[in-house]
């Protein structure tokens, strides 16, 4: 899937530069941001809602022994 994006001059250059210095395109280096970059958003993201949900009451949290038990660490 195509997707363009405007970036700042300064960061322009700066991947221009990156991309001369290792020969490798400037679409290599987006597409290993957004990879990296989007792990992390998740992570932050996801983390943040299921917080939200259980600090409404709407999804339970479960307990250190709970996250033991569920992962086999219990008896351990």
């Amino acid at each position: 899937m195509a997707t363009s994006i405007r970036l700042d001059p300064a960061l322009e250059r700066r991947l221009e530069q990156l991309a001369a210095q290792t020969g490798r395109t400037k679409a290599y280096y987006l597409r290993e941001l957004v990879a990296r970059g989007l792990d992390e958003l998740e992570d932050y993201y996801l983390a943040a809602a299921a917080t939200e949900r259980a600090r409404k009451g709407e999804e339970h949290e479960p307990t250190l022994d709970e996250g033991e038990r569920d992962e086999g660490l219990a008896d351990l």
